[in-house]
């Protein structure tokens, strides 16, 4: 990768985003210093313009962005980090930087949620009762959920029809993880559909 640091006096543009959810968290800078530290370390780590040295994002909070990927743009002067954030980015506490009303991706959050608890299971973790009970009872949860959304959607309140098709994607995202496929993979199908 050849970064063009020459641009803005040493200082290039570095958009951070949440690699589960893709949720833009952050704008900072880095200098090639910054760039080579973040990379050997693993943790983003920016040029502070205001304190006029390096910063290591979560130094003092301890709410670091463990990097994850790292894109330059066509002009080779401004950096994508996809990382993994611990704890929220902004100084204010919030998840990000940008006044977003909610993560409009929770759904890959809430995926990552249910690979975690397959991957450390605690006995009470509902995936983990579920996973235990195996694939027949989770695909048949996914059905009734399935029913249950049908019957919401013709004869209830839109907040009951909101709550049952919430139950049937947390349950289909259990089954999607029996069945070690990924949301990633359903989305490409469907794109590869819509074409």
């Amino acid at each position: 990768m050849t970064i063009d640091f020459s641009k803005s006096d040493g200082l290039i543009p570095v958009i951070i985003q949440d690699e589960q959810t893709l949720e833009v968290l952050m704008l900072g800078y880095m200098n090639e210093e910054a760039f080579k530290k973040t990379e050997a370390e693993g943790k983003v780590t920016f040029f502070s313009r205001s304190k006029n040295r390096l910063w290591t994002k979560g130094e003092e909070s301890g709410n670091f962005l463990y990097v994850k990927h790292i894109s330059i743009d066509c002009d080779n002067d401004t950096l994508l980090i996809k990382a993994n954030p611990v704890g929220p980015t902004c100084h204010t506490g919030s998840r990000s930087c940008f006044k977003t009303d909610y993560n409009q991706n929770f759904i890959f959050k809430l995926e990552a949620i249910v690979n975690h608890r397959y991957e450390n299971p605690a006995e009470s973790s509902y995936v983990n009762k579920l996973r235990t009970k195996g694939l027949n009872k989770i695909a048949q949860k996914v059905g009734e959920e399935g029913v249950e959304t049908v019957i919401a959607a013709l004869n209830e309140t839109e907040f009951d029809f909101i709550n049952e098709s919430s139950d049937l994607l947390f349950h289909l995202i259990v089954l999607l993880r029996e069945k070690n496929v990924t949301l990633e993979t359903i989305a490409k199908n469907l794109e590869s559909r819509h074409q």
